[in-house]
């Protein structure tokens, strides 16, 4: 051991550390805003709360709002395999509320457009989101409880374990009793 190593021992201080240069990988960037949401609805009243939120969270963040619905074809059939109604029926009912929705939007000034697609509800969600790289999927719960889960399965369910964002699962608001 050198002089001044043994020195630096006894006094208690450690050698210097060499001097390296590091250059800081950058901080990934935090999502400060959400640009675009995407309410995914069946256009019925069970989708209220979820249509409610998704139009005031688009206002107060100046977001656009992406509707997405989805008809599941195995929800149309009766037992016996007769349909109780066509998907173009369907299809065309839907795009008419999905209209309305977009044209209520546009009245409040926001961006508002829509799609309707064909397949399992929470597969074509999840696509959808990833297609249209939302920044955020609001979405209805039926409040069916585990039990209804386990037998019917959950879109909403679905959605969150695999969208590509975070997910708001919007429950039916209650209305004030009387």
């Amino acid at each position: 051991m050198t002089a001044p190593q043994s020195a630096r021992k006894a006094s208690g201080q450690l050698p210097a550390a060499p001097a390296l240069a590091v250059a800081a990988a950058p901080a990934p960037a935090a999502r400060t805003t959400l640009g675009k949401l995407l309410l995914a609805t069946d256009l019925s009243e069970a989708s209220f709360s979820a249509t409610e939120e998704a139009f005031e969270l688009a206002l107060r963040l100046g977001a656009s709002l992406l509707i997405v619905s989805v008809i599941d074809p195995g929800s149309l059939l009766l037992p016996g395999g007769r349909f109780r109604a066509r998907v173009d029926q369907v299809r065309e009912r839907r795009e008419q509320l999905a209209q309305e929705l977009v044209e209520r939007g546009r009245r409040d000034g926001l961006v508002v457009s829509f799609l309707i697609w064909t397949g399992d509800p929470g597969d074509m969600i999840v696509s959808a989101a990833e297609a249209e790289r939302v920044d955020m999927v609001l979405v209805g719960s039926h409040g069916r409880g585990a039990v209804g889960r386990l037998l019917l399965g959950s879109v909403s369910e679905h959605v969150v374990r695999n969208a590509p964002c975070p997910v708001l699962v919007c429950r039916p608001r209650e209305t004030p009793a009387a």
